[in-house]
């Protein structure tokens, strides 16, 4: 008897079944019963959110967790709070999505070369997974990537994320964290680095929309400088 191959719809279905950290599961999921006023009237989904986007992406973006009233409520990573404006718009303008806002599961958002995911699937407490809890979830980003084999750029949104990349591919030294940074990992993909959209940062200046943008910006140049290379490896000589 042979193992099932693993794919996209197995690992979802494991994500979304996850009970692994107590701490989160009773927060995720107090949230959930609770909810904010202005969603009082929705039904939360109160657990591990999945990565979303195209199977045949090019571009991963890799966010913190979940936010309380945004991922765990509306059950799409990014999808329903501030940081999500910001990710999708920037998507949108580079090419990656087909419209600027997501507002809920159904709302017809659709990535094309592009897959969103975070380094924590379950909304932490304060927004602060332990460490603990991070290596307990990389195994589903181990997997992701895998699995999304046409992937030639990785953004990571924030310190936290950008850690527990450079943890799971056991970089050392690390290569530097900040707006902008790049960098090669071991399998040849690029690591590039952003301020994580979040309201501390974009309330007060340190992330501004033009400077956001440029990293996607960049993420394109990166996929379709690696798209022509593919094409040029494929094609036969004249």
């Amino acid at each position: 008897m042979t193992d099932t191959p693993d794919s996209l719809e197995r690992l979802t279905a494991e994500v979304v079944a996850c009970r692994a950290c107590p701490r989160l599961v009773a927060w995720r999921e107090l949230v959930a019963v609770e909810k904010r006023a202005s969603f009082r009237q929705e039904e939360y989904w109160g657990r591990p959110v999945p990565g979303f986007g195209d199977p045949r992406a090019d571009l991963l973006l890799v966010g913190l967790a979940p936010a309380a009233h945004g991922g765990n409520r509306t059950g799409r990573v990014f999808t329903g709070d501030r940081s999500g404006d910001w990710v999708f718009r920037a998507l949108w303008k580079a090419g990656f999505a087909n419209q600027p806002t997501s507002v809920s599961a159904g709302d017809g958002l659709a990535l094309t070369g592009a897959y969103v995911t975070a380094a924590v699937r379950c909304a932490p407490p304060a927004n602060r997974p332990t460490p603990t809890e991070r290596d307990t979830c990389l195994p589903y980003l181990v997997r992701e990537l895998a699995l999304l084999r046409r992937v030639a750029v990785v953004v990571v949104l924030g310190q936290f994320a950008h850690n527990a990349l450079c943890h799971m591919y056991r970089l050392r030294p690390r290569p530097p964290f900040g707006h902008g940074a790049e960098a090669v990992l071991p399998d040849g993909r690029t690591l590039l680095c952003s301020y994580h959209p979040s309201q501390q940062n974009t309330f007060t200046g340190t992330l501004t929309e033009e400077a956001f943008d440029a990293v996607f910006t960049r993420a394109r140049e990166v996929v379709d400088a690696a798209q022509d290379e593919s094409a040029a490896v494929s094609s036969p000589p004249p």
